[in-house]
């Protein structure tokens, strides 16, 4: 069968996958599925026969996680999702991240209360790790704007990095056994001290697995007293970071993510940190072939005025094709592709609800 590329479309209203033959031609859509439910994470897991998860916040049912074996057909509801023990006193409000683990089956969950479960079947049944809820730091947490939430989940080689809101940036290096905060150099302005230990607000977490070396942070920026805090690298692991925003119109955003081909290029959103907002009204993908040490503005195809749109944290990616597309959705329900790495853009849909999350996978 020919490759097939797939988009994962978390929304509001539910769960739509588009799909496209390789030349991107034009994308059938089918969905909602887990209609009217909103849908904060998805994974497309490449490993064996394809599978697409997502979760699905009802708020009569509870959360569900859904799955599908036929490349987003019909989905079916796992055994179980992450729920926290009676004994643990924690109740779950959403699921944030879904991630594949490092064995066969393995799935990782990022949720809210902050906290990492695992599961080895597949998503049937789900356990918490402990090593992280059972942190010195956890219970001095603070919710950040969007609650107190584990979001991000990095696995490179042996090593789990987690980010957190607003607990910081924390790394293992034993495979999830236990857990350290390393956030040297990344300010938390709203904080009577701007470089605690552990507190600040991170975004998001990205990394290139040819580079293990090198992680980049989009951090809650857009503050004038502490300016370019909002965009930060990493050269030794994510055990320390400087700031790489110089050359971008506000240091504030909530995604970033990486050229899957080439670990220097590194794309960020920039937003009016009030508003959360595209800076003008003028949207645009800002793009740096350097690590972060020069950045271009990718806006060919985009709206030039009057448009106010939110990008959110998991709502963009890229898929694989040796030359490969960029994609992102909006809080006012386009989704728009960048061939050529974001060169080129065009709206796929312009009327999809508000849009959480995106994945992108060839198949």
């Amino acid at each position: 069968m020919p490759e097939r590329v797939i988009l994962s479309v978390g929304t509001k209203k539910g769960l739509f996958v588009a799909e496209a033959s390789r030349n991107r031609g034009g994308f059938d859509l089918r969905g909602p599925f887990g209609a009217g439910a909103p849908v904060d994470a998805t994974l497309i897991d490449r490993r064996g026969a394809p599978r697409i998860y997502a979760s699905s916040r009802n708020m009569f049912f509870g959360m569900k996680i859904l799955v599908s074996t036929n490349l987003g057909r019909n989905f079916r509801e796992t055994g179980s999702a992450p729920a926290f023990s009676k004994e643990d006193g924690r109740t779950l409000i959403n699921v944030w991240a879904l991630e594949a683990g490092a064995a066969e089956g393995e799935l990782l969950s990022g949720v809210e209360p902050a906290a990492l479960f695992r599961s080895r079947d597949g998503g049937d049944s789900w356990e918490m790790d402990s090593a992280i809820s059972n942190h010195r730091h956890t219970p001095h947490w603070q919710p950040g704007g969007g609650g107190l939430c584990l979001h991000t989940i990095v696995r490179s080689e042996n090593r789990v990095h987690l980010g957190i809101s607003t607990g910081g940036h924390y790394l293992s290096e034993d495979g999830g056994e236990t857990f350290d905060a390393f956030n040297q150099g990344i300010a938390a302005a709203f904080l009577p001290d701007p470089y605690p230990e552990f507190g600040q607000c991170v975004h998001k977490i990205a990394i290139h697995p040819d580079n293990p070396e090198r992680l980049y942070i989009q951090n809650h920026g857009g503050f004038p007293e502490h300016p370019g805090i909002g965009v930060l690298r990493s050269d030794d692991r994510g055990r320390s970071w400087r700031s790489i925003a110089e050359g971008l119109p506000s240091d504030f955003g909530l995604p970033i993510l990486v050229h899957p081909h080439d670990p220097d290029t590194v794309y960020v959103v920039p937003l009016e940190p009030m508003t959360r907002t595209c800076p003008g009204g003028a949207p645009a993908i800002w793009r740096s072939q350097e690590g972060g040490g020069s950045w271009n503005r990718l806006d060919r195809g985009l709206p030039e005025r009057e448009s106010y749109f939110t990008v959110l944290r998991d709502a963009i990616d890229f898929d694989r094709l040796a030359s490969p597309a960029l994609y992102f959705g909006t809080t006012t329900g386009q989704l728009w592709m960048g061939r050529d790495g974001g060169e080129d853009w065009n709206c796929l849909f312009h009327s999809l609800p508000p849009i959480h999350c995106l994945k992108a996978a060839v198949v």
